[in-house]
Parts: C-alpha cells; sequence; structure tokens
C-alpha cells in the first residue's frame, strides 16, 4: 500500500453575485469545449479512421479561441478548458478499454455543473482560497480541517442541481496508514428488509430515506408537472424543488453508508459481500425504487476503497453463489427458497433466520477464497444426496 492516499476534501462555499456569474460562465466554456472536442474526435474516425488525442484537441481549442464565433473562450481561465480535454482523452481511454460506453455530449440542463483548475489556476493559504479571474477569495465553510501541511494539487468547483455550491480540494493525506491487523472476519448480505445483516448475527435497519421523504417529494414533483415546459422561471422555481428533496435524501443516504463502512473496516480484517448486478436487478419493476434506495454500489465503493486506505481485505462471491439456501451447518442445498420465506428449518434440524444463515454462507465462501484460492461455488450436497451444479441450481430459482 502507498504511504500515501489522495483524498478528495468536499466543503460548502458561497459565491458572490460576480464569482457565480464568472463560475457559470467557466462552466459553460468547458462544457463548450469538451463538446467540440467530442465531436471533432467522432467526426475524424468516421469520416477518416483517425484517433484524434488530448495534444490534437490541444491545438484545436487555441485555434477556436481565435475565431469569432469563439472568441468568448478568452474570457475564462484556459485551465478548466484544457481539464476539460484531459478529461474526454480519460473517457475515451476508458472507452477503449471497454470500461465503459462511447462518451456522450453534455447537456446544459441535465449534465453535472462543475470546472476543475490546477494548481497553476489558484492560490491557497491561511484558510483562503482564490481562483484564477476572480479578486476575491471564496467564502468557503471550512467544516473540517484538512491534513496538517496539505496543499491541494487540483479545486473543482461544482453546482449540483439544487443550486448549492461545493470546492473539492484534492490533497495527499499521510495521516492515512493502515489499521493493525485483527484476526476478525465478517460476511455481509445486502437487503431490502435490512439494509445489511452480518454473520455475527446482526441487523442493520434500512432507513429507506426516499421512502420517508416521498410525501414531500411527490407534492414537489406535482408541482413541477402543472408547470409549462420551457426555460420559465415558475418551472426552473420548481425543478429547484425537486433537487433539494432528492439532494435532501442523497445527504442523509450517503452520511449513513459513510459511517457503516467505516465501522466495518475498523472492526474487521476481512470483509466478504456478494458480488451483486445492480444494473440488472434494478430490471425488476417492483423492488427497482426500493433498491435505488438501498444504493448497494455506493456501499460497496466505500467499503473497497477504504480497505485499501486501512489495509484491510474486501472479497465478493460470486452472485450465483446460493447463500440462501445452504444450510450453513450441515452444508445441504434446499431446492427453492421463495422470498417470502424468511426462516426454515433444514434436515439436519437447524433452524435458519434467512438473512443470517445466507451472510454465514457468504463468510465461509469468501474465506475458502482467500485460504486457497478455491471457487465460491463448492459443490454441495442436496437433502437427496446429489450434486448441484450451477445450472442445475439457477433452473431451479424460484
Amino acid at each position: 500500500m502507498a504511504s500515501h492516499v489522495r483524498r478528495a476534501f468536499k466543503y460548502r462555499f458561497y459565491p458572490t453575485d460576480v464569482q457565480a456569474a464568472e463560475l457559470a460562465r467557466t462552466f459553460g466554456c468547458a462544457r463548450k469545449v469538451y463538446n467540440l472536442a467530442l465531436a471533432a474526435r467522432t467526426e475524424a474516425w468516421m469520416l477518416r479512421q483517425e484517433r484524434v488525442n488530448y495534444k490534437t484537441t490541444s491545438a484545436m481549442l487555441t485555434a477556436w479561441k481565435k475565431t469569432e464565433e469563439l472568441a468568448y473562450l478568452n474570457d475564462v481561465s484556459s485551465v478548466p478548458l484544457q481539464q476539460a480535454l484531459r478529461h474526454l482523452q480519460a473517457a475515451f481511454t476508458n472507452f477503449f478499454g471497454k470500461r465503459a460506453k462511447y462518451p456522450r455530449f453534455k447537456s446544459r440542463k441535465k449534465s453535472r455543473k462543475s470546472a476543475e483548475y490546477t494548481r497553476s489556476a489558484f492560490r491557497f493559504g491561511d484558510g483562503k482560497l482564490t481562483l484564477a479571474k476572480m479578486a476575491e477569495p471564496l467564502d468557503v465553510v471550512w467544516s473540517r480541517p484538512l491534513p496538517e501541511g496539505a496543499q491541494p494539487s487540483t479545486v473543482t468547483e461544482a453546482q449540483d442541481a439544487a443550486g448549492r455550491w461545493f470546492v473539492s480540494l484534492l490533497v495527499e493525506d499521510q495521516t492515512v496508514e493502515p489499521l493493525a491487523a485483527i484476526g476478525r472476519a465478517v460476511g455481509v448480505d445486502a437487503g431490502l428488509d435490512h439494509l445489511l445483516t452480518l454473520s455475527s448475527g446482526e441487523k442493520i435497519a434500512n432507513p429507506r430515506h426516499e421512502r420517508r421523504d416521498r410525501a414531500r417529494l411527490a407534492k414537489a414533483q406535482r408541482e413541477l408537472a402543472r408547470k409549462a415546459k420551457g426555460d420559465g422561471a415558475n418551472r426552473a422555481k420548481s425543478r429547484g424543488k425537486v433537487a433539494k428533496v432528492y439532494a435532501r435524501i442523497a445527504d442523509r443516504r450517503r452520511d449513513k453508508l459513510h459511517k457503516l463502512t467505516t465501522r466495518l473496516v475498523r472492526e474487521n480484517q476481512t470483509i466478504v459481500i456478494e458480488d451483486l448486478t445492480v444494473v440488472n436487478l434494478l430490471k425488476n419493476g417492483h423492488l427497482a425504487r426500493a433498491i435505488s434506495d438501498a444504493a448497494w454500489s455506493e456501499f460497496r465503493s466505500m467499503l473497497e476503497y477504504k480497505a485499501r486506505w486501512y489495509g484491510r481485505e474486501v472479497i465478493a462471491v460470486d452472485r450465483w453463489f446460493p447463500s440462501s439456501k445452504l444450510c450453513s451447518a450441515c452444508g445441504s442445498l434446499r431446492v427453492k427458497m421463495p422470498l417470502h420465506v424468511r426462516t426454515w428449518t433444514c434436515d439436519c434440524g437447524t433452524t435458519h433466520d434467512r438473512d443470517v444463515n445466507a451472510a454465514r454462507n457468504i463468510l465461509a465462501a469468501g474465506l475458502a477464497v482467500s485460504a486457497c484460492g478455491a471457487g465460491v461455488r463448492p459443490q454441495r450436497n442436496t437433502p437427496g444426496g446429489q450434486s448441484a451444479t450451477k445450472q442445475e441450481v439457477l433452473r431451479r430459482e424460484p
């Protein structure tokens, strides 16, 4: 593990009218440059099978600034424009590496409003942050201290759909070090009745943040639906009310997941989870809303990067591993286990809580992988004594 960890510290800030206007211009110019470069790269490939790289688009940007039509690009700092081209290059790299879809054009209404400044385009010191093209420092609410002596390498300003302004400072945090090793492991079963069930038997309640604000959200959405479509001020105001409800939900969900993942990483050396394909699960029209609210993907992402920081291990077992249908006591496999069955008794006489049993099986499978690199679908015996293959288990799924 690297001795230093790069971390982003995010803060709320309140720009003056002049600063807000400057940032809005910068957001618009960065989006314009991104879209122009994407169009140029797409056209070059479609017409000439030519791959255009960042260096070429950077030269294009210089030429665009000299035209009368795009001369306004000179009014904002050049650094965020160059960073937009670098982000496009990264998007193409991920596309060619088959890690993402083809880059899409940015929308004025739907795309994230942000601009990234590198070290040459901002001043930071004595708790004050001043951006290029601005005379006064930003009014940042320093809600938590930066690591001592930390100097940001990049600064990203953004405005969310609710109209709030945020600044994110990327720094090297020398205080993050691996935790002392402990001989404790835990299996985690994600669910909807309970957000998580641990192999220790503990069940963590599902806060259902979206459901708690559903009435408020529905009211705001009805008000928005009554407004005439277009760019009117009334519709924009109603759209902002909807965005504020969504922001409230997301903030509470993120706070809960941060506290939960930090606790799991601090208390366990090895954490075993299921390799869920959330995108496919969301195709279930009856459960999609609840699954989205549970935010299993965000939970896993947080868990994995915190484990890397602190020297812990996260193991993901095969999504087809029949954790709920295996008896964690004797290893026999039930043919069917409908979702409404929450407790069941095995032929060996052991009575199981469905979720706790699943978490214990997930832990056992993950430890087997960690110990010997074994597969996470061991051949278990069914109550009838026959070995169950992956295909047979899939056919038997209710």
